[in-house]
C-alpha cells in the first residue's frame, strides 16, 4: 500500500508508547515525529510543516488531570491553526478530552487502542488538516481581526504600526477581553521579523517552579524530571518576538530574574552557567494598574523601565461604543462561518442593546455571548434574550423604564418555553429563583409551575 503523503507528530512521555505508534503508523503515513517532552513541540511545529499532533494528555508523575494536555492543545491551535490534534488518554479520563474536543481537538483515542480505529482516526484527521490548509492559502492574510473606527483604537493602531518597525519593547495595557494578544501578534506581523516565531507565554499560569524552566529551560539532570536538554520559550522564540502576556502577575521575588535577562540580552539555562545570547523582541502586556503596583511596591520600577520603551493602552469596548454594533455583526459573520450558519442575524431592536449593554468582559465577552447564542438559536434570527444582554439583576424596573416591558416579554417567553418551570425559566434568564419570583409578582405574570 502507497503511504500517505503527511506529517504526523506523536508525543507521549513513554517511550514504549511513542515506539508502539511509530511503528503502526510508518507503514501509512510518509512522516512520524516522536518526542517524550512536550516543550519540543513548539520547535517541531516551527521547523516542520505538521499535519497532524497524537497528543497524551499527561506527563509527569502524580500530574494526571489532563490540564497539560489542554495546555498543550491551545498552545499548537495558536501556533498552527492548520496542525489537527487528536488526544490519547486513559479510559477513565474522558471528560477531559472531551473539553480538548470543545475547544478545538479533532478527536480522542483510549488507551490501550485498537491499531484499526487509530488508523482510522488519523487518516481522517490528515484529510481535516488538508482543508484547513486550503482555507489558510485561499486568505493568505490569515485570520480577519475587526479593528474598529473608533478615535482610540484608531490612535492605538497607528502607534503600533510605527513602532512595530523597530525593535523597541513594547507594554500593553487594557482591562481583560481587549484584544491584547491579537494587538501584539498585529506588532510582531507589521515588524521585520514577521516571519520569525511568536512566542505567547502567560505568565499568570505558571507557578513559581516552573517559572524559570519554562522561560530559561534547562540541561538534561537540573531537576528530577529533566530528561533531555530543553531550550526556553526565550530561545523558541530566537530572532522572533515573545509575548509575556499578564506580567503584571509575576512574584516580586521572579522580577530580578527575568530583569537580569532583559538587561544582559541573554538567558542562562537551568543547570548551566554559561548564558546564551538573545536576539529577541519583547511585547509585554497586563491588565492591572502596573504603576500603582510600582507605587505599592509590588512591581520593580526598574523592570517596569524595561518592558515599556512603548506603552499603548486598548480602550475598553465602553470607551468606543461606535464599534460596539459593527464589531458585533462582524463576529457574527465569523462565527457564522465557523458552524456554517451564514444566513442568520440580528433582530432589528438589538443594536440599540448591544450599545447600552456594559460589556465588562469586552470584546471576550462579546464573542462568547454571540457564539452561545447562535449555538442555540432555534431560528436564523438572534434576539436580545438570546444573546442574555439584559443585565436584569442591575436593572432599576419602574414604570418610566423603557426596557420593563422587554422584560416582561422576555420572562414570558421563557415561562412559556419552560412550561412554566421555575428552576428552568430563571436558569434561561440567568436569575435566581427569589429574583424571577419578585419580577413575576412585578408583572402580574401568571406561572404554571
Amino acid at each position: 500500500m502507497r503511504k500517505k503523503q503527511a506529517n504526523i507528530l506523536v508525543v507521549d512521555d513513554q517511550e514504549e508508547i511513542l515506539f508502539s505508534v511509530k511503528m503502526i503508523l510508518k507503514k501509512n503515513f510518509e512522516s512520524i515525529f516522536t518526542t517524550s517532552d512536550p516543550k519540543k513541540i513548539i520547535s517541531l511545529l516551527s521547523e516542520n510543516p505538521i499535519d497532524v499532533v497524537l497528543l497524551d494528555m499527561n506527563y509527569r508523575i502524580g500530574f494526571e488531570d489532563g490540564r497539560e494536555g489542554i495546555h498543550w492543545l491551545k498552545e499548537i491551535k495558536t501556533l498552527s491553526p492548520q496542525t489537527v490534534v487528536i488526544l490519547m488518554t486513559a479510559f477513565g479520563k474522558i471528560d477531559t478530552a472531551v473539553e480538548g474536543i470543545k475547544i478545538g481537538a479533532f478527536d480522542y483515542v483510549l488507551k490501550p487502542w485498537n491499531n484499526e480505529k487509530l488508523l482510522t482516526t488519523i487518516d481522517n484527521a490528515v484529510d481535516e488538516s488538508r482543508k484547513k490548509s486550503k482555507k489558510v492559502i485561499a486568505k493568505p492574510e490569515g485570520k480577519r481581526y475587526f479593528t474598529g473606527t473608533s478615535t482610540k483604537i484608531k490612535q492605538a493602531y497607528t502607534i503600533a504600526e510605527k513602532v512595530a518597525k523597530t525593535d523597541a519593547n513594547v507594554l500593553i495595557l487594557g482591562e481583560n477581553g481587549t484584544g491584547k494578544f491579537v494587538f501584539a501578534q498585529h506588532i510582531h506581523q507589521n515588524s521585520q521579523r514577521k516571519d520569525k516565531p511568536f512566542v505567547h507565554v502567560d505568565l499568570g499560569s505558571l507557578s513559581d517552579n516552573l517559572f524559570e524552566s519554562e522561560l530559561f529551560g534547562y540541561s538534561k539532570g537540573a531537576f528530577t524530571d529533566a530528561k533531555t536538554d530543553t531550550p526556553g520559550r526565550f530561545e523558541t522564540a530566537a530572532d522572533g518576538t515573545i509575548f509575556l502576556d499578564e506580567i503584571g502577575n509575576i512574584p516580586l521575588h521572579l522580577q530580578s530574574k527575568l530583569l537580569h535577562v532583559l538587561q544582559t540580552k541573554s538567558v542562562t539555562r537551568l543547570g548551566e552557567s554559561k548564558p546564551r545570547p538573545l536576539n529577541v523582541r519583547i511585547i509585554a502586556a497586563t491588565n492591572s494598574d502596573i504603576k500603582a503596583e510600582v507605587k505599592n511596591k509590588t512591581f520593580r520600577e526598574d523592570l517596569l523601565y524595561r518592558i515599556n520603551t512603548m506603552e499603548i493602552t486598548l480602550p475598553s469596548l465602553r470607551e468606543r461604543k461606535d464599534d460596539i454594533v459593527p464589531m458585533a455583526e462582524f463576529l457574527l459573520t465569523e462565527i457564522g462561518e465557523k458552524y456554517n450558519q451564514t444566513n442568520i442575524t440580528f433582530d432589528t431592536n438589538v443594536a440599540k442593546h448591544l450599545e447600552k449593554y456594559p460589556w465588562k468582559g469586552n470584546i471576550r465577552e462579546m464573542e462568547n455571548k454571540i457564539e452561545r447564542a447562535l449555538i442555540l438559536s432555534e431560528n436564523n434570527t438572534i434576539s436580545v434574550t438570546d444573546l442574555d444582554i439584559l443585565d436584569f439583576e442591575d436593572l432599576e424596573i419602574n414604570d418610566e423604564n423603557p426596557l420593563s416591558e422587554i422584560e416582561k416579554n422576555a420572562i414570558e417567553k421563557s415561562l412559556f418555553k419552560n412550561k412554566g418551570n421555575i428552576s428552568k425559566t430563571a436558569e434561561d434568564l440567568g436569575l435566581s429563583r427569589a429574583s424571577l419570583y419578585r419580577r413575576i409578582e412585578k408583572y402580574g405574570l401568571k406561572n404554571i409551575e
